[in-house]
């Protein structure tokens, strides 16, 4: 259980959707919001109203039309488009919906059966720069920004290291060069590196089927998961993390915990001297020509969630994903230092990921908030099926939304990595 624990970003949708999905869950057809009329009509009927406070919001399948909702359930922080011209993503559509491959227990499977299979809630695929497939479906349009889950990481590792490139955050410094408040805790004796690769000795669990989990704590704090008339825990993220204390030593193993990703969030607020908002937009969103607006959810204090609150457009996040495969440059500019790019590329120790026992993910590595493969492709990766898969072997780009009823990315990734390895093979075969 650790092991699967250790594979989920964290988030209150994750806690309730594991706790409460059925063991047969409506497949991705039948669990349409829109068959199933979801908070449809004005106001909708109380059967099919979906809210925040009752937790129906992250219950499955209601978790299909909250994921590309969540402004609509909680308070949000705005990252600001720019007021420049949108980018052309060229368009070059092919047909990629029977792609075969087999899976690792034998049978065969499509690139549109893969779709179906994880719930896909939309998908955009870039080869050599231009779009070649785009579809949605679900609650997911064109312009509806969806929850990235734990995406959001790998930005903010990305912001750490532009930040470090620039020479506003030195990676090897103590934690508590920025965040004092830290200094009796977990991270008092951590590194900032240790914070972005995850290598932190923090006592903090994810296990959720353990009612006294970490993660619960967290999630209150954070205002991902309503608290009872009661309640006396910590109301902002600042205050949950001030009380984590260590476990084990730093710098010996990768062991993922979102915990790590809101205090690299703070470090880079600190460094930054900006809200991750705003550092993102002036970074990143408004020198790529996104099409959309993006946005962080945020706990009572407005303090965006750094471990899994982004939600942005899906084809905006191609934009970013396609930014990362040309080396960090996009849009006629070089966004991203070349260098950060190069850093995340080349992975880090393989040997203290394995310790963390990710059966689906052998001989990678994570380094900066990012996922790296032993066969050239890196990813950013969240619950319930999100990702920013890249491969810049075969110059391809796929980002995906998604609403698995099963956050771990274990049941997705079976199923998903075997299409995006077979895509990138064919689309080298039939260029």
């Amino acid at each position: 259980m650790k092991r699967i624990a250790a594979g989920l970003a964290l988030s209150f949708a994750a806690t309730t959707v594991l706790a409460q999905t059925p063991a047969a869950p409506l497949d991705a057809v039948a669990s349409d919001p829109r068959t199933l009329n979801l908070m449809q009509g004005f106001p909708p009927p109380p059967e099919k109203t979906i809210r925040f406070g009752d937790g129906s919001g992250y219950r499955f399948p209601n978790t299909r039309w909250a994921f590309s909702h969540q402004r609509e359930l909680v308070p949000t922080a705005n990252v600001w488009r720019g007021s420049g011209p949108v980018s052309v993503l060229p368009r070059a559509e092919r047909n990629i919906d029977n792609v075969a491959f087999k899976l690792a227990d034998g049978r065969d499977m499509t690139w549109a059966g893969m779709l179906a299979a994880t719930w896909t809630d939309g998908i955009v695929v870039m080869h050599k720069g231009r779009v070649i497939s785009e579809k949605y479906f679900g609650a997911l349009e064109t312009q509806v920004p969806h929850l990235a889950m734990s995406v959001t990481k790998s930005f903010v590792g990305t912001l750490a290291a532009v930040l470090a490139e620039q020479g506003k955050l030195d990676p090897t410094a103590l934690v508590t060069k920025y965040v004092p408040e830290l200094k009796d805790g977990a991270y008092a004796d951590a590194t900032v590196r240790q914070v972005m690769d995850m290598t932190v000795g923090v006592k903090y669990s994810e296990v959720y089927t353990d009612p006294k989990a970490d993660v619960w704590d967290y999630a209150r704090a954070g205002g991902m998961l309503p608290t009872g008339p009661n309640y006396q825990g910590p109301r902002t993220f600042y205050e949950f993390l001030v009380k984590l204390q260590k476990e084990g030593e730093h710098d010996q193993a990768f062991a993922y915990k979102t915990s790590n990703a809101e205090v690299l969030a703070w470090i880079v607020k600190r460094a930054g001297g900006k809200s991750l908002a705003a550092l993102l937009s002036e970074t990143v969103w408004q020198k790529i020509g996104a099409e959309f607006d993006a946005y962080f959810t945020v706990d009572s204090v407005g303090n965006e969630s750094g471990g899994g609150g982004l939600n942005t457009a899906l084809r905006d996040l191609a934009r970013v994903g396609e930014t990362m495969r040309l080396g960090g440059r996009f849009n006629g500019q070089q966004i991203i230092p070349a260098a950060v790019v190069a850093d995340i590329r080349k992975g880090a120790d393989p040997a203290k990921f394995a310790k963390a026992g990710y059966a689906t993910l052998p001989n990678w590595s994570y380094r900066n908030m990012w996922w790296v493969s032993d066969y050239g492709a890196y990813s950013a990766r969240g619950i319930h099926g999100q990702v920013v898969y890249i491969d810049p072997r075969a110059e391809m780009t796929i980002v995906r939304y998604a609403s698995h009823p099963a956050a771990s990315n274990i049941v997705n990734d079976p199923v998903s990595l075997p299409a995006y390895r077979a895509l990138a093979e064919w689309l080298m075969k039939n260029d």
